[in-house]
């Protein structure tokens, strides 16, 4: 016991010092995250560029411009000496010039202090970056238990996870679209706040304290057993979730704790009170803080499901595991609600002057009106342009297939491991190894992009996910034959498709986080205006939701078709060496016509900039 717990400790305090050192990466990180395209750059510094090559090259005094004329000079001549990326930053040779140099005139303190945040904006950022490193510890617990509690459910399994996500989740997600707005309506945005939070930490307490000791009173098992004697075998997946209607409830709401609290909930407030600056500079940080978190919240479930050991016989240890977990929730779930109410009460009033006592702290810039496209619109949108409609392939390729590599491993990991608390282990651990990794793809991320450019880094994420996830299928399939191998290394198929099918969910899951999400928002750099909103648009109505689910959609279909998950097996395995097909297809596709977009963008500024520089010439001899 000793050994397992002296581990643990030195495993987390290793990821914590890569954590930390990240953190000195954040400026790296940043640079990722809030690319500019050309244009933006040149109006930054007062330059715009020609509607067309014909058109009069003009320079305009733009508001947003922040260097004067004498300025400007060696920012051309560092253009014309080819010393800017693409995106309009100084080469990353000429910016670390510059860096030591500046550097070199500061003392040691003074750098110091350049990176802790002043205490204007401390007051602020603290207890945010607390409430969402509460917020996520409590959803990574949340995470692992519903899937526990579901997939190891009386004749229940991993079919039955599509079922919910399209029957149960998409109808209790418009249910409380609804009762979001009534409530906007009726009361003030804090007390919204309180009032959705409230209700998940309720039922989370009562559940471990009164609904799951009660469970086989509660759970029509008698009535579902008689369904079930009427209807096809097929059917079971739907009859699992009625039987077990108080585990779908439970799986609803962690569902709905992630997309509520933390992406409703907490970005909304955050926004609030935060500066698009202090956005720029700190909302990175609280990515790194999602890691942490995941790392903590992963350790605590495998320490929990592990006191099982512990206790005496006949004791029903996976009830005394939920309390335990659930606990957490809610203690998690007061840190979040007592930190809200500090900031309400004594920091939120202070904002409303800066340190001068004069102008607004929380500076409120006027919200571009999002276009909003119905289906048709945005089908006819993504059909009219190339570029959007292969953009729109890759958000819908990555949704389909790690569905359906995810539901497949699900029902391997029962079949491994059939008791709930040694399930509810095997997760923590996978928690905390995605965190970590994650943490560390951030870093290699910047040098992916910087080395080998967009294409690359946008082909990382499916030939991962296709190499491990066909490999993973295999290893269902052809059990028999990797049999003789797996004894040889002392473990069996079933184990090795497990840990294979951890891998590619974890490694698909960082590459997302740090390549994935970085290419998709790059590839609207180069698009006119009225393409980037639309696109947006059309992506939001079609693509996001048809890859989330699509896979789920695939999966209800075969096993109605075949009458279980294990013999889909071989069609998910082909589906999935399509979708990686076309995604890969779409990738190279609009690699090129970004490559292409963006080197038209550089002839563009290139000329806009050795024009302004001969109007400066002619202007300084005027004087």
């Amino acid at each position: 016991m000793k050994i397992h717990c002296l581990s643990t400790v030195t495993s987390v305090g290793i990821l914590l010092s890569a954590a930390g050192a990240l953190v000195c990466q954040v400026e790296a990180f940043q640079s990722i995250l809030h690319r500019h395209s050309q244009q933006q750059y040149l109006h930054m510094n007062g330059f715009s560029a020609p509607a067309t090559s014909s058109t009069a090259l003009t320079y305009v005094a733009s508001p947003l411009a922040t260097t004067t004329t004498t300025t400007r000079r060696p920012l051309i001549q560092k253009y014309n000496n080819k010393q800017f990326h693409p995106n309009g930053r100084l080469a990353p040779h000429h910016m670390a010039d510059v860096t030591a140099s500046t550097d070199s005139k500061k003392g040691f303190w003074d750098n110091i202090k350049s990176v802790v945040p002043p205490a204007q904006e401390r007051k602020k950022l603290i207890p945010l970056a607390l409430m969402f490193f509460s917020i996520l510890f409590n959803y990574t617990i949340l995470r692992d238990t519903k899937d526990v509690l579901m997939v190891t459910a009386p004749k229940s399994g991993a079919e039955v996870i599509p079922f919910i996500k399209t029957y149960v989740n998409l109808p209790a997600a418009i249910g409380f679209t609804g009762i979001y707005a009534s409530l906007t309506n009726r009361m003030e945005q804090k007390d919204v706040f309180y009032a959705c939070v409230w209700p998940f930490l309720a039922f989370f307490a009562l559940f471990a304290i009164l609904i799951y000791p009660n469970r086989a009173i509660l759970h029509p098992n008698g009535f579902v057993d008689l369904l079930a004697s009427h209807l096809p075998a097929s059917f079971s997946a739907p009859l699992a979730i009625v039987r077990n209607w108080s585990f779908a409830v439970f799986y609803v709401m962690a569902e709905m704790w992630g997309s509520v609290v933390a992406s409703l909930l907490f970005w909304g407030f955050a926004n609030e009170v935060t500066t698009v600056d202090e956005a720029k500079k700190y909302y990175p940080l609280f990515g790194l803080f999602a890691n942490v978190a995941l790392i903590f919240s992963g350790q605590y479930v495998r320490w929990v499901s592990k006191m099982r050991s512990t206790l005496a016989p006949g004791v029903d240890a996976w009830a005394v595991s939920l309390q335990y977990l659930m606990g957490a929730v809610v203690v998690g779930g007061g840190v979040v609600l007592a930190t809200f109410r500090h900031m309400q009460r004594n920091i939120i009033p202070t904002l409303d002057k800066n340190t001068n006592g004069s102008a607004p702290a929380v500076a409120k810039t006027p919200k571009k009106k999002k276009p909003k496209m119905s289906m048709k619109e945005s089908a006819k949108f993504l059909l009219s342009s190339r570029y959007i409609r292969d953009l729109a392939m890759l958000v819908i390729s990555y949704g389909m297939c790690i569905n359906i590599v995810e539901v497949s491993w699900k029902a391997k990991l029962k079949l491994a491991f059939p008791n709930p608390n040694e399930y509810s282990a095997f997760m923590g651990n996978f928690s905390s190894a995605t965190g970590a990794i994650t943490l560390i793809m951030m870093l290699l991320g910047r040098t992916i992009f910087a080395k080998f450019g967009w294409r690359v880094a946008a082909l990382v994420t499916p030939i991962n996910l296709g190499v491990t996830g066909l490999l993973f299928f295999a290893l269902n399939i052809f059990s028999d034959f990797f049999a003789p191998l797996t004894s040889k290394i002392g473990t069996s198929p079933l184990m090795l498709a497990v840990i294979v099918g951890a891998a590619q969910n974890i490694l698909s899951k960082s590459a997302k986080y740090s390549l994935f999400d970085p290419c998709k928002e790059m590839a609207y750099i180069p698009l006119d205006q009225e393409s980037k909103t639309k696109g947006k648009a059309a992506i939001d109505v079609i693509g996001n939701p048809l890859g989330k689910s699509g896979g789920a959609l695939i999966q209800q279909f075969l096993i109605f078709g075949l009458g279980s998950l294990s013999a889909a097996t071989p069609y998910l395995g082909v589906i999935l060496s399509g979708l990686i097909f076309l995604w890969i297809q779409s990738a190279n596709s609009l690699a090129g016509q970004f490559n292409k977009a963006m080197e038209v963008d550089d002839d563009v500024v290139a000329e806009v900039v050795e024009s302004r520089e001969e109007q400066t010439s002619v202007e300084e001899g005027t004087e």
